[in-house]
């Protein structure tokens, strides 16, 4: 990626009544302003982003690892107790779809399957069917062996992405999980922490412990691969010596397929992936970067300001969450200039 300089954005109007310890994730509905909040304070909170109110909160019997939407009237939770959850957000009704034999890390829901899908550390995946009978037996549509604890999940249309401990990836189509359509090994040497599928679904973006981002593609034809590759990002030299920052979080733009990284740096960068070159970098935030999440229309770019424990329980910043407006010019890609003829 080219470094050249890049202009700095204001960080955003802060929520108020943010969690009160680490925020684990945040989404944007894909129908509206409404923001998802998932934290280690055993609660999932509803915003109205754009008119900064808390709409909601629901407490957990444990720290909240991840959450998504359902529609715009309910969601899930991923949880610390084991535990699979489904909210309605008006009625505050909750119910349990089902558990994990360890904490559940992640949770997707799938429109295309009309299922949801969590991702644990018992080395699991599960898939629920939410439309399904009521009590936990009815909805456990399956239960899929993975090599490692699950750190990540990813989807686009009927694919999804599972990044795991030990650097595996596999891909799996849902309409058929009896096995994934492809078992992989990240090209990055560290410990993965985040994966996001590219919104025009030709593959996948993974971003590693140690500053570095792989752009991924599922074709696997020679002429594909030959397009994959990473790039150093969340990095500075201090005193002659590199310091390389985790890259927890990554989002894709919904129209125009840019994406933003956030780093335990507490930067956010946006990056055109197809021309290899960082579009912008906004100001600093006051600790680590958690999670980032676009809104639907892409106006709005939710940020979580929120330690990772990345050097141990030390003072740090409050948790907060930024809700910046998004211009065209961080966002959309640069048209590539052809040199004058001479």
């Amino acid at each position: 990626m080219s470094a050249a300089p890049v202009p700095l954005g204001s960080g955003g109007k802060e929520l108020s009544k943010p969690p009160t310890d680490g925020i684990s994730n945040l989404r944007f509905s894909n129908h509206s302003d409404h923001l998802l909040v998932s934290s280690w304070d055993k609660t999932v909170r509803l915003y109205d982003a754009n008119a900064n109110v808390l709409k909601g909160e629901f407490l957990h019997g444990g720290p909240v690892l991840d959450c998504c939407f359902h529609d715009d009237s309910s969601g899930f939770s991923a949880c610390a107790d084991n535990t699979v959850r489904r909210y309605v957000f008006g009625s505050g009704k909750e119910d349990m779809l089902g558990r994990h034999d360890a904490p559940v890390r992640c949770v997707e829901y799938s429109y295309a399957a009309g299922q949801v899908i969590t991702g644990s550390w018992d080395k699991t995946l599960k898939c629920w069917d939410v439309r399904g009978a009521s009590g936990p037996e009815h909805t456990l549509v399956g239960t899929y062996p993975q090599p490692e604890r699950v750190y990540s999940l990813s989807l686009v249309g009927n694919k999804l992405v599972v990044a795991t401990a030990g650097r595996h990836i596999n891909v799996y189509d849902l309409r058929n999980m009896s096995q994934p359509e492809q078992r992989r090994e990240s090209s990055l040497k560290y410990q993965t922490r985040c994966v996001r599928c590219y919104p025009n679904g030709t593959g996948f973006a993974l971003s590693s412990v140690e500053g570095r981002v792989a752009m991924e593609f599922f074709d696997m034809s020679e002429t594909a691969q030959t397009k994959k590759y990473a790039f150093k990002c969340h990095r500075k030299t201090e005193n002659g010596r590199d310091i390389v920052y985790p890259v927890n979080a990554m989002a894709f733009h919904p129209i125009y397929g840019t994406f933003a990284t956030g780093g335990c740096d507490g930067y956010v960068n946006v990056w055109d992936g197809i021309n290899k070159k960082r579009l912008y970098q906004y100001s600093k935030y006051p600790t680590s970067i958690s999670a980032l999440s676009f809104s639907q229309d892409g106006r709005l770019l939710a940020v979580a300001s929120s330690y990772t424990f990345e050097e141990g329980d030390i003072p740090h910043e409050p948790d907060a969450i930024f809700i910046r407006s998004v211009n065209e010019v961080e966002v959309k890609p640069k048209p590539k200039t052809v040199p004058a003829p001479s």
